[in-house]
Formats: C-alpha cells, structure tokens, sequence
C-alpha cells in the first residue's frame, strides 16, 4: 500500500498559464501513492459578479491575488513529483474518485476563438449551478444535465529545450487534452521528460461535449483522488488512456486530418503491440471496430482521440 497525500489548490501549489520543467515541485510521492488533490478554475475575468449566489473560496481569491498570471489561461496544481522517474519512463495516472469544490460552474463564448469565432462576436459568461447530490447541471434555461466530471489539463514538465509552454495548447506532453474520457476508472499514460516527471492538473469539467465548440465546457473546481505509478523505460513519447473498457489513442495538430492520421498510427501501433496483429490487419480493425472522435477543435492544437475496446484485443 502507498501513502496518501493531500494537495489542495492554494499559493504554493498552484501554477498559472504554463508547464515548465523549471517549475519546482510542490510535492514528492513515491510510484503507487495517491494524491487528493483539488483544483481552481477562472481568473479574474471569468468569476460570477457580485449578487449572482455564486462565491468564490478564499483559495481561489488567494491564488488570483498572489501567483503571477502565466501565458495560458489555465490554473494549474503541482507540479508533482515522482520519486525515480527519469526521461524514458512513464507514468500512469489512474483517476480513482472525482468530486466538486465548489457548487457552480462557469461557461463562456469568446469573439475570435471557438470553432465559429465569426459567429459569435461577443463575449458572454454563464454561470450555472452544480446539484452535487443529484449529479446534475442546470443551464440558464432550465435544462438539467447529468454531470460527467473529469479534469481537463493533464501533463508532466515538457522537455527542457522547449521551455516555457502554454497552458492552453495540448502537447507531447499532455497537458490541455479535454479528453471527457478521463473520468473515474480512467487511466492517463504520460511519458517522462524530466526527473521526476512533474504532474500538474487543473481545468476542472463538470460536462463536456466531444469538440467543446465554443471553447469551454461548464468549468469549475475540482477534487480528485489519483494513484501515480512509475513504469520504468518504456519509452513513450505522447499519451494514450485507457479506460475499463477501452483503450483510446489520441493525435493534437492544428490540421484536424494530421491529428487524425497521429491518433490512428498509435492505435494501428498500439494494437500491434498488445495482440501482436500485423499493420495491415489492425488498420482494417480500426476502420470497422474502432470510433474515431473529436476530442476538442478550441486548443490551437486539435484533439482527435481513437477508441477501440478492450475485449476485441483481449486486453485484461
């Protein structure tokens, strides 16, 4: 049995706007400790005005105050790390238990960004509130949804030479994935970069839709429960999940059809790796057993995610 931590998002642990491999660490574990860990989510401008019966926890109004603002949007906790991992290795991050931080979310259009910027010139922000016993999100015009809630950023530190990378462009190294997958029983493969890997998590989703068009989800704070293990030089070099009954590959290219093409070759190789299948037959697998989706056209990047399942490759 590991040891339990406990990470809350306050000034100390909380990064905004960038991962860096020069960010130090908030927190040591060892491979198979868990972590609770909560999360913050909106700056200043993305926070409920006064009278709306949403409040913001003193954490929240701390960090905004206190941590400087990076290049990114997101507010992130860590950086983790993990004891002997080194450049090579990987981490597994099982999400165990998921909860909210707070009892609202927040959603927002932004002229210029979204998948239909030329649509959508203004700028608005919703706010909605969470029932956490029900489990349901109600929109401003009275339609009640069924959480789903996961933590949109994932990632360790970036290789040195890249620097500084924002928050907001999914990368290698994972990062702003918004893969609404990753939720409990979810497990997130990262490759290492860096000794210690350096975890960090934020960008808390009640609900998402695959694409998440207008460039957010419903928002908000989360608190997770997550076991981190350290696999020793296997040699990945960009994530891939999976979750009880799937195993997804994924691909992030600001041309939708280059992120296709990356998310498909990781699962014709991913595939051939477990089952032993050769290229040719596992490519026609995925044309008339796996889905391919999209996991978000908003990040610069686009996400498009493979999902095949696990019983068609007698995957335990």
């Amino acid at each position: 049995m590991g040891q339990h931590h406990i990470l809350r998002g306050d000034v100390g642990a909380v990064h905004r706007g960038v991962f860096d491999a020069t960010i130090k660490p908030v927190l040591r574990i060892a491979s198979g400790d868990t972590v609770e860990v909560t999360t913050l989510s909106g700056n200043d401008e993305n926070l409920p005005p006064a009278g709306s019966g949403f409040t913001v926890t003193a954490e929240h109004a701390r960090v905004l105050a206190q941590v400087p603002r990076g290049i990114g949007g997101h507010l992130m906790t860590g950086p983790i790390a993990v004891e002997s991992a080194e450049p090579g290795d990987e981490l597994i991050v099982d999400v165990l238990e998921l909860g909210f931080a707070q009892p609202w979310g927040w959603n927002m259009i932004r002229p210029g960004a979204g998948t239909l910027p030329a649509d959508f010139p203004i700028l608005r922000h919703i706010f909605v509130p969470i029932d956490a016993a029900r489990g349901i999100v109600t929109m401003p015009w009275g339609l009640e949804l069924k959480v789903s809630p996961f933590f949109g950023v994932m990632g360790v530190a970036p290789r040195p030479a890249d620097g500084a990378c924002i928050s907001n462009i999914p990368r290698d190294f994972g990062g702003n994935i918004d893969l609404k997958h990753l939720g409990v029983g979810a497990k997130l493969h990262l490759p290492v970069f860096n000794d210690g890997g350096l975890l960090s998590v934020g960008d808390g989703h009640a609900v998402q839709g695959d694409g998440e068009v207008c460039i957010t989800a419903i928002e908000t704070a989360l608190k997770g429960k997550l076991r981190v293990t350290l696999a020793k030089r296997t040699g990945i070099d960009f994530p891939w999940a999976e979750t009880p009954t799937h195993i997804i590959t994924m691909g992030f290219n600001e041309d939708l059809d280059r992120a296709a093409e990356f998310a498909l070759r990781a699962m014709i190789k991913k595939i051939g790796a477990i089952n032993g299948l050769p290229p040719e037959d596992a490519y026609s697998l995925c044309s008339v057993a796996a889905d391919v989706h999209v996991t978000q056209l908003v990040n610069v990047a686009k996400g498009i995610h493979v999902m095949i399942a696990k019983d068609l490759l007698k995957v335990g």
